[in-house]
């Protein structure tokens, strides 16, 4: 999007309570850049690990599936099989093409987005349960770690995409 501002600088995103807007803003950013750096990205390279590194597949399955799962807990929720599922696959080589993934991951940021529109600001600071130890956490926690999480692993895999874009 090289005509617009970034995210933050375009202003409020709609729905979204004010105390939640940093959270979508920087998912929105992250989505934008999966979209633009994987627009023309092969296939073939989706389970390419160089030197080691999580493949571009991997990053993906796993943004979608993260913010799925937080969205699960703020909501207080349990995991579902299905979830559970989709997180023992995520490091597997899979069968998707760049292009389903990254419609994946805008699918998952548009339900998280859905999310946080729903959440009410006053349960911010509420008690969540996360994982089979319910380790604690709250709702902004959550929310915050959604998108700090993502933003980590696209800046993974935008590094990742162009070392296997290269050949290297």
């Amino acid at each position: 999007m090289p005509d617009l501002p970034e995210p933050w600088l375009r202003g409020p995103v709609a729905g979204v309570a004010p105390v939640f807007q940093p959270v979508a803003h920087a998912l929105q950013h992250a989505v934008e850049d999966v979209g633009a750096a994987l627009a023309a990205f092969p296939d073939a390279g989706l389970d390419a690990r160089p030197a080691g590194v999580a493949s571009v597949g991997f990053h993906l399955r796993h943004i979608a599936g993260v913010l799925d799962r937080m969205a699960t807990y703020a909501r207080a929720e349990a995991l579902s099989d299905r979830q559970f599922a989709a997180l023992a696959a995520e490091a597997e080589p899979g069968r998707e093409s760049a292009a389903d993934l990254v419609a994946g991951v805008e699918a998952a940021a548009a339900a998280f987005e859905a999310c946080l529109a729903a959440t009410d600001p006053a349960t911010a600071f509420e008690a969540r349960p996360v994982g089979r130890q319910a380790l604690p956490s709250t709702v902004l926690g959550l929310l915050v770690h959604a998108a700090e999480h993502t933003q980590r692993h696209v800046g993974q895999l935008l590094v990742t995409a162009r070392v296997v874009e290269r050949g290297a």
